[in-house]
């Protein structure tokens, strides 16, 4: 850690009394160990910016933690003991090499926004169904291929799929009960490969998909448009 060392104990010693700890942009190659110190006490964790490679095996020790941010790192894995953070919401893993998550993800019940923009995941994290709490899932620019059927189990409000390279999107994401805004921008997308059902199933009133393999403008000649454009009119008329 160099330098940082006496810079980290101030921090801790800050953290004791705050529930905070913000260590960004120090040069960080390894999760600090000096960290065990405020297993009780942490709730807002942000080494984001950092050299970080890996996440330590006891990372669930941290059962208060609300608020993760590693973003900027060089993380390739989560370490299964994530399960543990049962009161975590906001969970930033963005701009790292991650490339698959644990199935034990799916015990974050607490979970409200997840950041995973920015990472090698090739498959849909159908991990994240069944989180009731779940608002947003950013899995912008990665190298996903398609949407599976299995992702009606995600309870998230928006889904933001940017930059993949999504060509084959499952009708069951018709009944994702809360989704509100999916945006599909900058895809791999044929118009036939938008299932109709998302105009006339679904509780979507924003559909964003300019940057695919057809005019965002031929949408209105598939089946059910009118219904969605409805949805979309009334949602921005209380906007307005």
């Amino acid at each position: 850690m160099g330098n940082s060392g006496g810079s980290l104990k101030k921090h801790i010693e800050t953290a004791q009394k705050t529930g905070a700890l913000n260590f960004t942009e120090k040069g960080l190659e390894k999760f600090p160990p000096e960290l065990v110190q405020v297993t009780g006490s942490l709730r807002n964790l942000d080494l984001s910016s950092n050299k970080m490679a890996t996440l330590p095996a006891n990372i669930g020790a941290f059962k208060l933690l609300k608020n993760l941010n590693v973003a900027k790192n060089r993380i390739k894995e989560i370490p299964q003991g994530i399960e543990n953070l049962i009161k975590l919401e906001m969970l930033n893993l963005s701009f790292n090499h991650i490339s698959a998550l644990p199935p034990s993800i799916n015990k974050l019940k607490s979970l409200k926004e997840v950041n995973l923009s920015n990472n090698s995941l090739t498959e849909f994290p159908l991990g994240f169904s069944g989180l009731k709490h779940l608002n947003s899932i950013n899995l912008a620019k990665n190298k996903i291929t398609k949407v599976p059927d299995g992702v009606e189990g995600i309870e998230a409000t928006e889904i933001i799929l940017n930059e993949n390279q999504i060509s084959s999107l499952s009708a069951s994401i018709a009944k994702c009960p809360r989704l509100k805004t999916l945006r599909l921008e900058e895809n791999c997308l044929a118009l036939d490969a938008v299932p109709s059902q998302l105009f006339t199933e679904s509780s979507v009133s924003l559909l964003s998909v300019e940057g695919n393999l057809f005019d965002a403008k031929s949408l209105d000649s598939v089946p059910g448009y009118e219904k969605y454009m409805e949805r979309y009119t009334a949602v921005k008329r209380k906007l307005d």
